[in-house]
């Protein structure tokens, strides 16, 4: 007899929307959405119960967190102590390398994360198993207005919004840039996840007003191969920091835990 995940749904925004609507279509056979938490009052726009987080743990043995790095932070080990397991969306808390312990260790829920909007981890994560890579390059490029942060300077906005070709916007580690840029470099944190190192990846920041398309570039390389992927998806047209593609990665890792077969582990 299969067993149905009971499903918890964190957050009724882009991604939230689509996975919420794909579950309660019947679209994932294996799971079942039972209800939605959001900080906003949604109504008949959510389509099963608005609950709070602690009776969504008293309901759910599957969170899916689509709302943020703030509810890792704050619920993301508090799930996983109930016995409920975790799905995270947004990989950028984990560059807190404390909370990625608490959350790596806790239990007896498990945890889990979605690959998100790039490709490549699955076999980065493998080769990491020979050793250390050498070199990890991330090159993110996104439309300026996505990028805008509160705490850039006057100089610095007035050349993302006079840019009239490519502008790099910040150069770090995959430890430091995501930090700066919360709702549009949760990459940054999955590809270190994958390689295990988060010092260990290079990560370029770059806004173009003629990329029409998000980019990221992935580029690796150590002594038992060298590695490139490269993926270009259209903005959500609700959230343009988002990629369209991000809940269909989240449903696909959905899919997984629920048991669908045919599925590329």
């Amino acid at each position: 007899m299969t067993t149905v995940r009971k499903v918890g749904l964190v957050g009724w925004g882009a991604i939230g929307r689509v996975v919420g609507t794909a579950l309660v279509e019947d679209r994932l056979p294996g799971a079942e959405l039972v209800c939605v938490v959001d900080n906003r009052p949604l109504g008949d726009a959510a389509p099963a119960p608005q609950v709070s987080f602690d009776e969504a743990l008293e309901r759910c043995d599957l969170i899916v967190e689509a709302a943020g790095q703030g509810v890792v932070r704050e619920w993301g080990e508090r799930v996983l102590a109930s016995g409920t397991d975790l799905l995270i969306a947004s990989t950028g808390a984990l560059t807190d390398e404390e909370l990625s312990k608490q959350l790596l260790t806790a239990g007896p829920g498990r945890v889990y994360f979605t690959g998100g909007a790039v490709g490549g981890l699955d076999l980065l994560q493998a080769v990491r198993s020979l050793g250390p890579l050498a070199e990890v390059r991330l090159t993110t490029t996104k439309l300026p207005g996505t990028l805008e942060q509160p705490w850039m300077d006057a100089e610095l906005l007035a050349r993302l919004r006079s840019a009239t070709g490519p502008v790099e916007v910040m150069a770090g580690t995959a430890r430091d840039v995501p930090v700066k840029f919360p709702k549009s470099t949760n990459v940054a944190a999955s590809v270190a996840l994958a390689v295990g190192d988060l010092d260990a990846v290079r990560v370029r920041v770059v806004a173009d007003p003629g990329a029409h398309r998000t980019r990221h570039v992935v580029e690796a390389s150590g002594a038992h191969g060298a590695y490139r992927f490269e993926v270009a998806h259209l903005p959500d047209p609700g959230n343009p920091a988002t990629s369209q593609v991000v809940p269909y990665a989240v449903l696909r890792s959905l899919a997984a835990l629920a048991g669908r077969t045919g599925q590329i582990l």
